[in-house]
């Protein structure tokens, strides 16, 4: 792969190429994604959704928005440190095409700031919700009407897949959806690949999926235009990754590492010692401990080691990734990159625990069991009336429930698929509280 086409500034529906040297400094394209994230209203919807306790009533725990923000903050760090690197290294990549060590920050930055925006309602909880649903529950039914990988996209309904199709997907009058760059796009590719077969390698890039059957066509040509390489065999769709998802990813592990740890902690679901006995090991090179030691509160306590905490993390990550440059440009490159982090084992030690602690406590699995029942009812009336509708057999209920729907997904003149994944995506869309909402609506309790 070739930096120089990896850092494409073009857009969906671009006839010619869009040149560095011919950006308005004062309005850059890459910086123009950020902003078209922020103000879209699938980015607004993540300030109700789950990070990792859902509908949390206390003030200081993240939703999925303010971990968004985090993430994006720290993706601009990291960024704009492999980019002075790059620079030093490729020198042609500034004197030729004119691009600046913080054009890698805003596409990391925008790329972060998106890299929740599918998630449904209720963690990763919805999404297991959504994918039992054609398992196990009313769903199964409609299996006959799909391909493998159709149905293989329900089935496991994935987050980045929908965070792609949000970003892209073109509307009535609304042609590309955001019209993010490619580059940008590319950075936000965490899985390039279709949803079978699944995990065809231990590459970290074929864990998962990035795109729903009705987007492969623009996938490929976004994949092409920024000269992914090609890993698929056959007809199957599978790329290397865009080296700027491995900052991205990064930026994410790093945030959900320590800010959800901090979560935990003030909550009370960790204890304080614990913490400190923790975060100290992973900045005891960095720490200054007659500052540490004048802070009487723990808020203050907590609050340095964090910081501290990421600032050692996202060092140790550009190091990574400059180290390993060639290989993550090659597509070679298999692991995260804090998997080769020499805090290694402390982020295991903190994850663990958070896990322990935090991501099985009984707050956060009753909430989670909840929000599976709500899914699932939600899912089961949606798609009863769109396919009912589709086959002239609704009942005056199934007609009711299409009114309640976005206009531009009730049309059922669409395939199965189109329908069934028409509903996936809309309740994936709704924020936690909404999913509630309407769950109490169409089960009678609330009027």
């Amino acid at each position: 792969m070739d930096w120089e086409q990896l850092l494409s500034l073009r857009r969906q529906g671009d006839t010619g190429k869009r040149l560095r040297t011919e950006q308005d400094e004062a309005r850059l394209g890459f910086e123009v994604d950020y902003d078209r994230v922020i103000f879209s209203s699938a980015f607004r919807s993540l300030q109700d959704k789950t990070q990792v306790i859902p509908l949390s009533k206390t003030d200081f725990v993240h939703t999925r928005l303010t971990h968004s923000l985090e993430v994006s903050v720290v993706g601009r760090s990291l960024g704009r440190m492999v980019g002075q690197a790059l620079l030093k290294k490729h020198p042609q990549l500034r004197d030729t095409h004119g691009y600046r060590f913080n054009d890698l920050g805003a596409i990391v930055a925008a790329a972060a700031l998106a890299h929740d925006i599918g998630n449904p309602p209720f963690g990763h909880s919805g999404e297991k919700a959504i994918g039992e649903f054609f398992r196990n529950g009313k769903g199964k039914e409609f299996r006959e009407h799909l391909t493998d990988k159709e149905y293989q996209d329900l089935l496991s309904f994935e987050g980045n897949a929908n965070g792609f199709r949000l970003l892209t997907a073109s509307r009535e009058g609304v042609t590309g959806g955001l019209r993010l760059s490619y580059a940008t796009l590319g950075a936000f590719m965490k899985y390039p690949k279709e949803s079978l077969p699944k995990k065809p390698s231990k590459h970290i890039a074929d864990k998962k999926f990035g795109f729903f059957q009705s987007d492969a066509s623009f996938f490929q040509e976004v994949a092409e235009e920024l000269g992914l390489r090609s890993t698929g065999k056959g007809d199957n769709i599978s790329y290397s990754r865009h080296p700027l998802t491995f900052l991205v990813e990064a930026a994410d592990d790093i945030c959900y590492t320590i800010i959800d740890f901090e979560d935990g902690i003030n909550l009370g679901l960790i204890p304080e010692d614990y913490a400190l006995e923790y975060l100290i090991k992973l900045v005891k090179d960095t720490i200054n401990t007659k500052k540490y030691q004048s802070m009487p509160f723990m808020e203050d306590r907590i609050s340095y080691l964090r910081a501290l905490a990421i600032n050692t993390l996202i060092q140790d990550a550009a190091r990574i990734f400059m180290e390993n440059e060639e290989e993550i440009l090659s597509g070679d490159f298999s692991v995260s990159l804090l998997d080769k982090s020499k805090y290694k084992a402390q982020i295991t030690d903190i994850i663990d625990l958070s896990v322990e602690r935090i991501y099985q406590s009984k707050e956060v699995v009753e909430k989670e069991i909840a929000g599976f029942k709500i899914l699932s009812d939600l899912l089961e009336v949606y798609t009863g009336a769109l396919v009912r509708t589709k086959e002239d057999r609704a009942s005056n209920y199934d007609k009711l429930v299409l009114r309640t729907l976005p206009s531009a997904i009730r049309s059922t003149s669409g395939s199965y698929y189109q329908l069934l994944l028409n509903a996936s995506t809309y309740v994936a869309s709704l924020s936690d509280s909404g999913a509630v909402d309407i769950h109490n609506k169409i089960s009678g309790k609330q009027l």
